[in-house]
């Protein structure tokens, strides 16, 4: 039976974290987060060098969510570690701080992975952007290639290394499965889904300056469900499930498929205040009333329970 409050020797307050991409930029922001109650912190993606991703629009609601093409936006891994640094020595995280990293090849995500060692409590490997022109399927959608990545970052640390896996390839579990007999410690599913484009009618045009963006939102909730729900089946290595949630039954339902933990991006446009706490209240109000433990739940509706 898998434990749920510890994955690797990473320990969170509850079950509920912070998605990668959403509020993760600076020490502020993910202080902020934490306060409101996450019980665990992922930043955005951290690169070697400093990227300005892509000028406005870039991000555009649309029925059932959102697109997004931020393109990678990052102050680079140096500022990056400056400014968390700065902010820990004043007022230390008290939930884990799970650094989401990407590269071109397994070399940079090592070399990154190596300059951030000091301030991270495990680390989530952005292995798909489909939106980015230097980075995304070509990495995330090859097995071998995962696999490399993920040895490699293995090699460049200590500290524990989540897979975080596109539902944009033909076999997710195929790529899983490379991702575990890696080294990877846990995987992350889902990343976005897309490319996906949204036209202005009146213009004519476009919404987004990248006119492609990745999928996220209530819409990918059932992709996400069906990813995690093959990956379980496929691994041993826990799974952090990602996609959608917005509330209490949509945790409840990614963890039925097979997810330990959950994460919380898109929601946030809402407003960050309380969703944390009230998602996590609502889970373990849902075990009370059945009568569960949080390891009961974990993949149930496969039939184990």
């Amino acid at each position: 039976m898998r434990s749920w409050n510890e994955i690797a020797g990473v320990k969170v307050t509850n079950p509920v974290l912070l998605a990668a991409g959403v509020l993760g930029e600076t020490y502020g922001s993910l202080k902020r987060v934490e306060f409101e109650g996450a019980g665990g912190l992922v930043t955005k993606s951290v690169g070697i060098r400093p990227n300005p991703g892509y000028p406005g629009p870039i991000v555009v609601e649309v029925e059932g969510g959102f697109l997004n093409a931020v393109g990678l936006a990052n102050p680079g891994c140096k500022a990056f570690a400056e400014d968390i640094k700065e902010g820990i020595a004043e007022e230390p995280f008290r939930v884990p701080l799970i650094v989401s990293v990407y590269g071109s090849n397994s070399e940079e995500f090592a070399e990154v992975i190596s300059r951030l060692e000091g301030i991270a409590d495990a680390f989530e490997l952005n292995l798909s952007c489909p939106h980015s022109e230097s980075f995304g399927l070509a990495v995330g959608s090859d097995p071998v290639v995962v696999g490399s990545i993920v040895a490699k970052s293995k090699e460049a640390t200590s500290r524990p290394v989540f897979a975080k896996l596109s539902p944009n390839v033909n076999n997710i579990e195929e790529v899983a499965i490379a991702a575990e007999r890696a080294g990877a410690d846990a995987l992350v599913a889902i990343n976005t889904v897309g490319p996906g484009m949204s036209i202005e009618i009146e213009s004519m045009r476009p919404v987004l300056s990248n006119k492609a963006g990745g999928l996220s939102g209530p819409c990918v909730k059932p992709i996400a469900v069906r990813c995690i729900y093959d990956i379980y089946e496929s691994v041993e290595i826990p799974i952090i499930g990602v996609g959608g949630v917005g509330s209490y039954e949509d945790a409840v339902e990614l963890m039925q498929a097979g997810a330990t933990w959950v994460q919380i991006g898109t929601a946030l446009y809402g407003g960050v205040e309380k969703i944390f706490r009230e998602i996590a209240e609502g889970v373990e109000k849902f075990l009370q009333r059945h009568r569960l433990s949080h390891s009961d739940l974990i993949g149930c509706a496969h039939g184990g329970f």
